[in-house]
């Protein structure tokens, strides 16, 4: 039987690092959550690098993921997700985002590998595109918003 994956996106390293993010209970309860659950957590070789700009490879709970170099497979599929994203690019109204193909680059990756059904980011804007590739293309996993805690997501009593 295959387990569970979810692919954490920069954006979530970013909050689960910083205790004085205002996110960062949210991400603290998923990752927390997803080790009691034995969901596979995966961190793309892109979001690594994203990371790297503003902070070091060793910060990241990497004894605790699972890296995901790009691959071809990722990257005819990103073709095919950043096609649509540019042809509907006026409709998505972003604010001050330039960096579109990183966005389709990790869904691609998302929506390729088997065994992700998840892919977690507080970002909103990227979440605008997935809806507008969900509309579209149907991709097979589901986007999960940082924002909203791991027990309204799953569906779970926080006792």
């Amino acid at each position: 039987m295959m387990h569970k994956a979810i692919l954490l996106d920069t954006s979530f390293f970013l909050r689960f690092l910083n205790e004085g993010d205002p996110l960062f209970r949210n991400a603290d309860g998923y990752f927390r959550y997803f080790i009691q659950q034995e969901i596979t957590m995966i961190i793309s070789t892109i979001s690594i690098a994203e990371y790297c700009v503003g902070g070091d490879v060793h910060e990241l709970p990497l004894r605790n993921l699972q890296i995901l170099p790009f691959n071809l497979d990722h990257s005819k599929r990103t073709g095919e997700f950043a096609k649509i994203v540019f042809q509907n690019k006026g409709t998505l109204k972003l604010k001050e985002r330039n960096i579109i193909p990183n966005d389709t680059k990790l869904f691609a990756q998302a929506d390729t590998e088997q065994a992700i059904e998840f892919y977690l980011s507080s970002d909103t804007e990227s979440l605008k595109i997935y809806n507008l590739l969900k509309q579209k293309m149907n991709p097979k996993f589901q986007f999960i918003d940082l924002n909203i805690p791991y027990n309204q997501t799953f569906g779970i009593l926080d006792l």
